[in-house]
């Protein structure tokens, strides 16, 4: 039972693995990122399913010094800390301290917060991107324009709809990484596939990112042309448009207002079978009634293919274009405008958290700036508190059991009379072993069993103190047994606190002389050698207060014990003398 206690100690005391921390040792740095849909955050209060949501990591949010320079080392955790998440990084440079990085999250949150885990630090690690994880299957196209010039936009999901050619140009510091540039020379194709066609009355999904520096007259976007059957969006004078042509005539929305020249804007275009709808920075900008005609030709982004052609092709940018073959709902829109665009509010980002070993966040801090004297009387602290806590359950075991055993006693003792001769060969001592009174009594019945063998058949007065004296006698010894090693309480209760004070003293010293030494003076270099220092305090006074409260305890119940024999003792006494007459005492009536 003790070598049991002992190990439940010792677990207690000692600096336990982090729960749930995904990969701990070989990972040692992690950062929160919290996707905040709540009124506070982004205020998306419908669901939008699955989203690949965009991590945008720089300098004031990163420390990429502690990863690797491609970021190969990145992983991302769902909020139980246990499922990790499909993701990809778009772009990485450690020396301008920015990074893209789409994280496959598989249900976004709906008017509340949800975290998310990143680990990075393994200098061994390899990386573990997957684009094509990343997005759901229902994303035909999906194109970041992040490849070197003069290279075809890559399609970034499982169907690999790449361009037919590159674009005139690219952008290093688009929207969200690399963009495309657009001329005015033509459109980037991308050749026909079944995963790109368009049944009559299908869903469709078109989104992308634009900037123009000057209003133009139907510049396309996107456009597809199969025989009499079109689909455009595209922006005239600036303001975004939807058209439509099908044999039987020519359909054409377009919003009230034109976006704002140099400007990134979100649009998007969502048919559903019933309608399309146009939105313009994630909120519905027009609609047109009505479905979509079969499409299953070539498609056209930042211009037309076919020619000649009433479509302008584009002058601006482009970036972030995603086509889909089921139509996205309204919210999924309002959280890519919200979260793709330069200041997003649906992602918040958490301090940067270091391993130490107990795990992340601000105690692995201060445990990793503990020094060695501190760590000495800490060790000390921990010895004392788990001889106090063997101390505690002993005694309290112990007197329990006495003080059952003593009612059991006094029930049988009261049941024949208080006659000591008697309750002696009824009640052998292997019954009431565990009975201080018991032990008390037999002392005075050990010495009146004596007298009788002697003859003395009459206790006088004298005889009475003797055996009140041996019954005294054993009581004396039975309270020493209840207060035995109850002095290793009184020491965690006085001596815990002055120790724990000491190792702050010291830790206290030496971080101001370290801070000496270096002739760094600055909040960061105190906080968290001072933090350390106070630990040893806090295991001080977690000594104490347990040992206070357990010593206070077991020292009522030793009195109530120690006052039931001072009882019993005047109880057997009296009960001599109404048994025994004095024979030196003349009697009243004689």
């Amino acid at each position: 039972m003790r070598a049991l206690l002992l190990i439940v100690a010792l677990a207690a005391i000692c600096p336990p693995a982090a729960a749930n921390a995904w990969w701990q040792k070989d990972w040692p740095f992690r950062k929160e990122i919290t996707l905040d849909a709540s009124p506070k955050g982004g205020n998306i209060v419908q669901p939008a399913g699955r989203v690949p949501v965009l991590v945008r990591l720089h300098s004031g949010n990163f420390k990429f010094a502690d990863a690797q320079d491609n970021g190969a080392d990145l992983r991302f955790v769902a909020g139980d800390d246990k499922t990790p998440l499909a993701f990809h990084v778009e772009t990485f440079d450690p020396l301008l301290g920015v990074a893209a990085v789409w994280v496959d999250v598989p249900q976004f949150p709906a008017g509340a917060a949800k975290p998310i885990w990143l680990y990075y630090g393994n200098k061994k690690a390899t990386p573990a991107g997957d684009a094509a994880a990343t997005f759901d299957a229902d994303y035909a196209g999906v194109y970041h324009f992040d490849g070197a010039g003069g290279t075809p936009p890559a399609d970034k999901t499982a169907n690999h709809n790449n361009a037919a050619g590159p674009v005139a140009g690219i952008d290093q510091a688009a929207i969200i990484g690399k963009g495309a540039r657009f001329t005015g020379a033509g459109a980037v194709t991308i050749p026909a596939s079944a995963s790109l066609a368009i049944p009559a009355g299908g869903p469709f999904t078109f989104s992308a990112w634009v900037k123009t520096a000057a209003p133009q007259p139907r510049a396309a976007l996107y456009a597809r042309r199969d025989g009499a059957s079109a689909l455009v969006v595209g922006l005239d004078q600036g303001i975004p448009f939807l058209e439509v042509r099908a044999p039987g005539g020519v359909r054409r929305a377009a919003a009230t207002a034109a976006i704002t020249a140099n400007q990134w804007a979100h649009i998007a275009a969502v048919a559903d079978g019933k309608a399309i709808n146009l939105y313009v920075n994630g909120r519905p900008a027009a609609a047109l009634a009505g479905a979509l005609p079969a499409l299953s030709s070539a498609t056209g982004l930042g211009g037309d293919v076919a020619a000649p052609s009433d479509l302008a092709p584009l002058v601006g940018e482009m970036d972030e274009v995603r086509l889909s073959r089921v139509a996205r709902p309204a919210a999924l829109i309002a959280v890519d405008a919200s979260s793709q665009g330069a200041e997003s509010k649906l992602v918040a980002y958490g301090a940067d958290q270091k391993q130490a070993g107990i795990g992340f966040g601000s105690l692995g801090l201060i445990v990793t700036h503990v020094d060695a004297p501190a760590w000495a009387i800490i060790a000390l602290l921990a010895i004392l508190a788990v001889a106090s806590w063997l101390v505690m359950v002993n005694k309290t075991t112990y007197v329990n059991g006495v003080d059952k055993a003593n009612d059991a006693f006094l029930e049988e003792f009261h049941s024949h009379g208080g006659d000591p001769l008697s309750l002696d060969a009824a009640a052998p001592a292997e019954r009431f072993g565990a009975s201080s009174i018991f032990r008390v009594y037999h002392a005075g019945a050990q010495e009146m069993a004596r007298r009788a063998a002697r003859g003395q058949g009459t206790v006088t007065y004298e005889g009475i103190e003797v055996i009140r004296s041996l019954m005294n006698t054993a009581l004396v010894r039975e309270n020493q047994r209840l207060s035995r090693s109850m002095v290793i309480l009184t020491i965690a209760i006085s001596g815990g606190p002055f120790l724990g004070l000491l190792g702050t003293v010291v830790g206290v010293m030496i971080t101001f002389a370290d801070i000496a030494a270096a002739g760094d003076v600055n909040i960061n270099a105190i906080a968290p050698g001072i933090s350390a220092a106070l630990l040893a305090t806090i295991a001080g006074l977690a000594v104490a207060i347990p040992a206070l409260f357990g010593y206070n305890y077991i020292l009522l119940r030793n009195k109530n014990v120690s006052a039931n024999m001072l009882v019993f003792v005047d109880e057997f006494a009296t009960r001599i003398s109404e048994l025994h007459r004095d024979a030196d005492r003349p009697l009243a009536a004689e």
